[in-house]
């Protein structure tokens, strides 16, 4: 049996790993999120909002398990999958460690500040969009983190899990995951883990009750059922959940009007994007093609980097 390891977490108490988790965690493209804040320049207005996209990818992990062991451990959720996706025991336990990896890792292609950052990121001719921190969060899963993904032991062993796969949950590539795709639900949906997850970390550290829901009882609510017109398998929860999924949606409204969408908060965005502009060769991040060089921008290394432009700027002014 794989060894676990163990983080206290100030939203669930006590979150565990495995030895291949743990040695994704510990390398250097994941590390790097501890230097990437949650919320930007949110400090600003709201001082304790210092936390990171490490802890929240780590605390989305946790709570995605919940959810699915919420569901698989159902006996009428277990009937639906066995009987509309032909699972057994050994395709759930393999699809739960699939999800776990998939959550840790959705966020791993965040810019530096976040979201505040994605307006410099180039444009994707294929797509005839621009790139999004998901388009990052695939290109180094399926690059640098490639290895340690596909050769850990555990997963030679046990799982065979492909850096491939792991992405497609995060893209919604059918044409890898058929039928698996439901998954996708649990990472990225309108009950997902990463809402859940953002919402009470933010509140915590914000100290706020804005973003406040009862994770517990969405967890002993959470069904499968069929939809009627397309006959696939879908995720909500029983009439006992519904005032926790309507707080759910109602706790996201108030944080995105009173916290995210904060005027001041707005402003510093702002600033941040036009400093970027200036700053960036041909004012935009590096596209996910040369993922390497992208890997380089986190929060502190941008900020010492327009400073050394500004201090080497003032110096020939002055000199002049």
């Amino acid at each position: 049996m794989a060894r676990l390891h163990e983080m206290r977490d100030p939203i669930y108490g006590f979150v565990s790993f495995n030895d291949w988790e743990k040695q994704i965690i510990n390398h250097p493209a994941f590390q790097r999120l501890r230097r990437i804040k949650q919320l930007a320049f949110t400090d600003m207005v709201y001082p304790g909002a210092n936390h990171t996209r490490f802890e929240h990818s780590i605390g989305v992990m946790h709570l995605a398990t919940l959810m699915y062991e919420a569901i698989t451990a159902d006996d009428t959720n277990k009937r639906l999958l066995a009987e509309y996706q032909s699972y057994n025991e050994t395709g759930l336990d393999r699809d739960k460690q699939l999800i776990r990896l998939a959550a840790l890792l959705h966020d791993i292609g965040h810019a530096p500040f976040s979201h505040a950052s994605e307006d410099v990121m180039p444009f994707n001719d294929k797509l005839n969009r621009s790139f999004k921190h998901e388009d990052y969060s695939s290109a180094i899963i399926t690059g640098p983190l490639r290895d340690v993904i596909e050769d850990h032991q555990i997963n030679k062993s046990n799982y065979r899990i492909s850096a491939d796969e792991v992405a497609a949950l995060l893209e919604g590539n059918v044409s890898i995951l058929e039928g698996k795709l439901f998954w996708k639900v649990i990472i990225s949906s309108q009950l997902d883990a990463d809402r859940g997850d953002y919402l009470l970390r933010d509140s915590y550290h914000i100290g706020v009750k804005y973003g406040i829901y009862d994770y517990s009882r969405l967890l002993n609510t959470l069904v499968l059922g069929v939809d009627p017109e397309t006959s696939e398998l879908i995720l909500g929860v029983d009439e006992g959940g519904w005032h926790v999924a309507e707080a759910l949606v109602i706790a996201r409204y108030q944080m995105f009007t009173q916290v995210y969408f904060h005027k001041t908060r707005r402003a510093y965005d702002y600033h941040l994007k036009e400093a970027l502009g200036k700053f960036l060769e041909g004012g935009k991040l590096p596209p996910p093609q040369k993922i390497e060089e992208f890997l380089e921008f986190d929060d502190v290394r941008v900020p010492k980097h327009i400073e050394m432009i500004l201090t080497a700027k003032r110096f020939l002014i002055e000199t002049i």
